[in-house]
């Protein structure tokens, strides 16, 4: 077992404070029910009913504006449904305590601004937040937490760094190390390898693999589909707010689905190196002699 492994394991899930209200689906701690999701009046999905199987990697596909992250930022509590409801650990989502969320379930949206003048480490620090008491003493476990995420981000060099000095990928790893600093099992993230290059984009899917294949339900929102097919064990692929296919992405990415989703014309062939689907689009002939 890694360190990382190790620190993730040791934080306390267990709450007593809210009793559970409804049974969860099988095999699920984090669901929707017949829910309704926008914002303000404009609703985005509707009727919408989907269940995060536990210990996957499930990613949520989907062309622009399909409701990919409205749907996440239901799962973490960031929006209220206006009719249905979130279930989290059998009980409404809502009906928990913000800080009672937070110890259960860490989110890494899309688009995140850090405070003015503030270093890596302090902002790694505020993922601690939650395993705080009132006084809010900062203890050795604390520290050892925030380390650990950082080397697991690989942001441990620029520790003492302004994140407002760095650049968008940098800045996207020191908030990567801060949900990681959380000690949640079930992580949910936005568009994680957004300004990312090829190679840390494929470090950061693969320390999430490992964080899932220990046991912790990862949730990611991705517009790379092969990445999607190739590190997910579980794909819910949208389009227009609703879910059009989810299960193994060994049984529902095909061509049809590709064109019926994104509009694109493709071929699924088998990946060359692990054997998921990989889709290779139908374009102009762009041969050369």
């Amino acid at each position: 077992m890694s360190v990382f492994t190790h620190f993730i394991r040791s934080a306390t899930l267990k709450d007593q404070s809210v009793m559970p209200d409804s049974q969860p689906a099988a095999g699920s701690r984090l669901h929707v029910e017949d829910a309704s999701i926008g914002y303000d009046k404009r609703v985005i999905s509707k009727g919408l009913s989907v269940s995060i199987p536990d210990r996957s990697f499930t990613m949520i596909v989907g062309p622009n504006a399909c409701g990919k992250s409205t749907l996440l930022r239901g799962l973490s509590r960031l929006l209220k449904p206006s009719a249905g409801r979130v279930i989290l650990d059998g009980a409404d989502i809502q009906s928990y305590k913000t800080k009672d969320v937070a110890r259960r379930i860490g989110l890494l949206p899309q688009a995140s601004i850090a405070p003015d003048g503030i270093t890596v480490a302090d902002l790694v620090a505020r993922g601690r937040y939650p395993h705080q008491g009132f006084a809010r003493l900062w203890t050795e476990g604390d520290e050892q937490a925030v380390l650990r995420a950082m080397d697991a981000a690989a942001v441990t060099e620029l520790s003492g760094r302004l994140v407002d000095e760095l650049s968008g990928g940098q800045r996207q790893r020191v908030w990567v190390a801060m949900a990681l600093a959380q000690q949640t099992d079930i992580l949910l993230l936005d568009e994680p390898t957004t300004f990312l290059d090829i190679t840390h984009q494929i470090e950061l899917l693969e320390l999430f693999t490992d964080l899932n294949r220990d046991g912790h339900t990862i949730v990611a929102v991705l517009h790379d589909l092969n990445h999607a097919a190739r590190f997910g064990t579980h794909l819910i692929a949208m389009k227009d707010g609703v879910v059009v296919a989810e299960g193994l992405p060994s049984k529902i990415v095909t061509a049809e689905l590709v064109e019926e989703v994104f509009g694109l014309r493709c071929l699924v062939i088998s990946d060359p190196v692990v054997g998921t689907p990989h889709v290779v689009p139908l374009g102009r002939d762009r041969s050369r002699p």
